[in-house]
């Protein structure tokens, strides 16, 4: 298979893992080849600058990327302030994303999050206004700033005109703005490569209508790879389905794009609900996913086929997976996972 079949692989950490194991982790990517890390920031976990920052300061190859910060729970002049640190500490190595999260998390916070696209779509501006170094002045319906200013900008890299700036986006509307005002699009956890390709051509045909480059797309996947692939699809179902009692709105009503996920993963909506039901009972993952969920929202079997499974997502418009290493023996996998690596 060529490397052009291929996207770039990295490897996504939560900041639920702690800045010492993502550094681990980090280096193990950096040390095998793997392109990048990705920092995934959830609410009531730990902040991911700290560990991004650490990890900056202990790899030296291996690009960074912020993935996401939420503008509701950080200003976007406090996201532009530290992510400028960031990019100094690193080099020029990072890469940062913008997202309004999750609703659920957010509202329990006491913060009210109605305008999600509006509110990135004004963070981002504001940010990359002080990226530049000169005073920012931006009035929105969300944020509002006067004159602000970063005394040090992030790192002057000369192979870039300024950090890049990503969007998570899984509405048609949020992936429209994506098209339209940032450099990369993130996809997140839980997305079939057939739902992929439907997302990617929204954000190109928006990128093309405001006279833009198409945005460079990573996306999320959880990832167990062993010599024994079907003890591989097996254990990739706990984290499965992990995410999925975690993230997937309770009941039938779900948003048109968990709907439309669901009708490109190939698993009926009658199984899918019913396989939810089981999980929220507290039965294992392993019984209650059948082989369809591991097929379609994780990559997982010997280091062979998990490169056969990455060649679908590069088919579907993915530029770079960032892989969630589950599973036991995550550095165990790591190095396994090297030997199909495309170089970087």
């Amino acid at each position: 298979m060529s490397e052009a079949a291929l996207p770039r692989i990295g490897i996504r950490l939560s900041s639920g893992l702690g800045p010492q194991r993502c550094v681990e982790l980090a280096q193990a990517a950096e040390a095998n080849g793997f392109a990048s890390t990705w920092f995934a920031e959830n609410p009531f976990e730990s902040g991911v600058f700290v560990a991004a920052g650490a990890c900056a300061a202990m790899t030296k190859r291996i690009s960074l990327g912020i993935g996401v910060i939420n503008p509701y729970t950080r200003h976007p002049v406090q996201i532009a302030m530290e992510f400028a640190a960031l990019d100094q500490l690193s080099g020029g190595r990072s890469i940062l994303g913008v997202g309004s999260g999750i609703t659920g998390p957010i509202k329990r916070m006491g913060i009210t999050n109605d305008r999600p696209v509006t509110a990135v779509r004004e963070a981002i501006a504001i940010i990359r206004g002080l990226m530049t170094g000169n005073g920012t002045t931006f009035h929105g319906t969300v944020f509002n700033v006067d004159n602000a200013r970063i005394l040090r900008p992030p790192f002057p890299n000369p192979t870039r005109p300024g950090p890049a700036i990503y969007m998570a986006a899984a509405g048609e509307r949020a992936l429209s703005a994506c098209g339209e005002i940032a450099d990369g699009l993130i996809i997140s956890n839980l997305t079939p490569p057939r739902a992929t390709e439907r997302i990617v051509t929204i954000v190109a045909e928006a990128a093309a209508k405001a006279d833009r480059p198409t945005p460079a797309v990573v996306q999320y996947v959880p990832c167990v790879a062993r010599a024994n692939g079907d003890a591989a699809r097996q254990e990739v179902k706990s984290t499965i389905g992990e995410m999925l009692t975690s993230f997937w709105p309770v009941g039938d009503d779900w948003p048109p794009a968990r709907e439309a996920i669901v009708a490109e993963s190939g698993i009926p909506k009658r199984d899918f609900t019913a396989a939810l039901e089981r999980l929220r009972r507290g039965e294992n993952a392993a019984p209650a996913l059948d082989d369809r969920f591991a097929e379609a929202f994780a990559i997982a079997g010997t280091a062979r086929e998990c490169l056969t499974q990455a060649a679908s997502y590069r088919a579907a418009g993915v530029d770079e997976l960032a892989l969630t290493i589950a599973g036991s023996r995550p550095l165990v996998d790591i190095s396994y996972l090297s030997n199909i690596l495309p170089a970087t």
